[in-house]
């Protein structure tokens, strides 16, 4: 059988270092929830979730400190977690929503995403995710309106 030879093919490796990094991430998470078993809290979820933040870069830590407080506010059912590294919250195990740093995948921006459990449907299409560069007080309240209906 004849080998393939194109440019495509050629170059790719699979996934990129990024996305590695975030699949050990979740694997560590895996595991860390296994270890802490039926004690986990969700204290143990929000500690995470706030170190993770404290670690990254000035400009994405800002932000994930305003959608954390704008989820916790709006929906303060959802249980904050890791999720492949990114704060997350979820419902029922299940992630609602997350936030994805700018850095993590050498992005442009940094991104608000929602998840099927997410109840937003409308109509046979809807937005999941949004870009976000900076936060002014209309984008905060559209975000609360949104993660609120999104965990209902």
């Amino acid at each position: 059988m004849k080998e393939t030879t194109t440019a495509a093919a050629k170059n790719f490796d699979g996934f990129t270092d990024e996305e590695r990094a975030a699949m050990k991430e979740h694997a560590q998470e895996l595991k860390t929830a296994a270890r802490r078993g039926s004690r986990a809290t969700k204290a143990d979820g929000e500690r995470d979730v706030l170190a993770k933040i404290a670690e990254l870069e000035e400009e994405d830590r800002v932000l994930a400190e305003r959608i954390h407080a704008i989820v916790r506010a709006s929906a303060p059912a959802l249980s904050p977690k890791l999720w492949y590294g990114m704060p997350a919250y979820a419902k029922d195990g299940k992630v609602v929503c997350f936030f994805q740093s700018a850095a993590k995948f050498k992005a442009r921006y940094a991104t608000l995403g929602f998840n099927d459990p997410a109840n937003l449907d409308d109509g046979a299409m809807w937005p999941t995710a949004f870009a976000l560069m900076e936060l002014t007080a209309e984008d905060e309240a559209r975000i609360g309106a949104l993660v609120k209906r999104a965990a209902s």
